[in-house]
């Protein structure tokens, strides 16, 4: 293999390995599971009460913002998957932020492969509702990851999102932007208005949604979010 090879092989642009299967393990319990992959930073599955593993269930993944945890994004969708019934997959960078961020697809990409693996392996998923979500930088990774991953990942949903990485398409997601038109750590001019509209004119179906708000997230607008996935 040469060099060129190796510098645009699929999975230093992103590309997962994953792929749906039947179960094969017992499922978890209703609540949060740290899912014992890693032994620091590892990935937790919050598991809604009253589903039935063997039937199809839609998956969220969700990543943190820059600095950010498991513990501290797991409430902007906690309530909404109890009460609606889906899986919550929230992974953790191994670094402060996103491997993309720093320097390229790494290992936080092996990390969340060996995750999706692991959930897939104890619930069935869903292949009409598998989304790629997150706030700040993990905004910028569920629409890097989420777009470059299209084989599978089925709604990407960027909230106050600063950029994307994507140098590998694969299928045509459906996208749900949203940005505070007040957030003064990433303007919304050359971020969300930019984003949406270079993949409206890429052919993607989008969904821009600008809100009175900083650079945080709000529970309307959470809420709408939810709908568009589950819709």
């Amino acid at each position: 293999m040469t060099l060129l090879d190796l510098m645009n092989h699929p999975h230093l642009m992103g590309r997962l390995d994953f792929v749906h299967r039947l179960p094969g393990k017992v499922p978890l319990p209703a609540g949060p599971n740290p899912l014992g992959l890693f032994e620091t930073r590892d990935a937790t599955l919050y598991v809604p009460h009253g589903i039935d593993p063997r039937s199809p269930t839609a998956l969220v993944v969700l990543f943190h913002g820059g600095g950010g945890s498991a513990a501290k994004i797991l409430p902007m969708l906690q309530q909404h998957a109890e009460a609606r019934g889906f899986l919550l997959l929230v992974p953790q960078s191994v670094f402060p932020t996103w491997d993309i961020v720093i320097g390229g697809n790494g290992p936080d990409r092996e990390r969340l492969d060996a995750a999706l693996a692991e959930v897939a392996s104890r619930f069935r998923l869903d292949p009409a509702r598998l989304v790629f979500a997150g706030h700040s930088d993990g905004g910028s990774y569920a629409l890097s990851l989420g777009l470059t991953n299209g084989q599978f990942v089925t709604h990407v949903v960027a909230s106050s999102a600063g950029f994307m990485s994507v140098h590998l398409q694969s299928g045509a997601p459906r996208v749900f932007i949203s940005h505070g038109t007040r957030d003064e750590q990433i303007p919304i001019d050359r971020s969300g208005r930019f984003h949406s509209a270079k993949l409206k004119a890429a052919g993607y179906d989008v969904t821009y949604v600008e809100y009175d708000g900083p650079h945080a997230h709000q529970p309307a607008v959470v809420e709408q979010a939810v709908d568009f996935f589950l819709a």
